[in-house]
């Protein structure tokens, strides 16, 4: 089968499609055929090492870390799926390889495909959709009544946020591109501000909870709209000490993140605010929850029209880091 690969971390942004054989699956995993695999700003920090840290891979390592496919092969300890099965994915970090004509995935970390989703519009889902659920229920614990401010908010991520924070009680506004204003209004949010002509910082206070989806640059202004007591959780950021002590990981790792990290922690703490960070990972019963979701509030992520195939790998690449995309970058199969 076709597979894009890399032999080693490298800055130079460049995969090989390399022929490679069809993966043998373990008792709990399932063989999907893959259609539709997504191209992720992630793949950007895990070809450079950025992310080894956190996760280190064997090489040579087949990328991609999201997908749609249909089932076609199961293990022999899996329940709840049959062969030709549409299912959707974040593949577990530890086993990515959504950039290859297979693909192996632990049973636990694929869903249905919703019903209101093809394999390309669901290949948009799984990893922004889970970020937007494990963010708001796990990081921020968020409480019914309370408000969440998402800068940035009318894009992928927002659409997939609003309504799951919608459905948990909470009040949401958001920043985005004026344009996008009527969908973002549509799929619940409270209040919306124009980024081009109204500045949030001026506008906002008492914010209980902000997601940052644009990064670091955003810290200052976005901890002055919120209130003593509150939580910046970010996507972009970057780790600090409290997210090496709930991933488990080593002490060497938890003082290398505590010193990466107290940039953030120190004006947040300043403030009496916490600050989080958060990476998202592979949960099938988050994606049924997911899956409800997306069919109750008919949402289809935005997909980026441009038309890739495995061999197109690095031009997709390229659209991501460029970032003048319309939607998810997709490549099929």
């Amino acid at each position: 089968m076709k597979a894009a690969q890399i032999a080693k971390y490298t800055k130079h942004i460049e995969l090989k499609v390399n022929d490679i054989p069809i993966p043998e699956i373990g008792e709990n995993e399932v063989l999907v055929r893959v259609k539709v695999a997504a191209v992720n700003p992630l793949e950007m920090l895990i070809i450079t090492g950025s992310v080894k840290l956190i996760q280190d891979y064997n090489f040579p390592l087949t990328l991609g870390n999201e997908l749609t496919g249909v089932i076609e092969k199961i293990g022999t300890k899996v329940q709840g799926f049959k062969v030709g099965d549409a299912i959707y994915s974040r593949m577990p970090l530890a086993k990515i390889g959504a950039f290859a004509e297979y693909a192996a995935i632990d049973a636990g970390a694929i869903g249905h495909l919703p019903a209101n989703l093809d394999f390309v519009t669901g290949a948009a889902a799984p990893l922004t959709g889970l970020t937007a659920y494990q963010g708001l229920h796990e990081e921020l614990e968020a409480k019914a009544g309370a408000t969440v401010f998402i800068p940035g908010g009318s894009g992928s991520f927002g659409q997939m946020a609003i309504p799951i924070a919608k459905a948990m009680g909470l009040k949401v506004i958001v920043s985005g591109n004026p344009q996008l204003r009527e969908q973002i209004i549509g799929i619940g949010a409270d209040q919306y501000l124009d980024y081009t002509t109204e500045n949030y910082w001026e506008l906002l206070s008492n914010i209980d909870y902000v997601i940052d989806a644009l990064g670091s640059d955003e810290f200052d202004r976005e901890l002055s709209i919120i209130k003593p007591g509150g939580i910046l959780l970010s996507l972009k950021s970057g780790p600090n000490k409290r997210f090496a002590v709930d991933h488990g990981l080593p002490g060497w790792k938890q003082k290398l993140f505590s010193v990466a990290g107290s940039k953030y922690d120190k004006k947040a703490k300043k403030k009496n605010i916490q600050y989080r960070f958060i990476f998202v990972r592979s949960d099938g019963s988050q994606l049924k929850e997911l899956t409800k979701i997306i069919e109750e509030n008919k949402i289809v992520p935005a997909v980026d029209p441009t038309d890739f195939r495995i061999e197109d790998i690095n031009k997709a690449l390229n659209l991501v880091m460029t970032g003048h995309t319309k939607g998810k970058v997709v490549i099929k199969f």
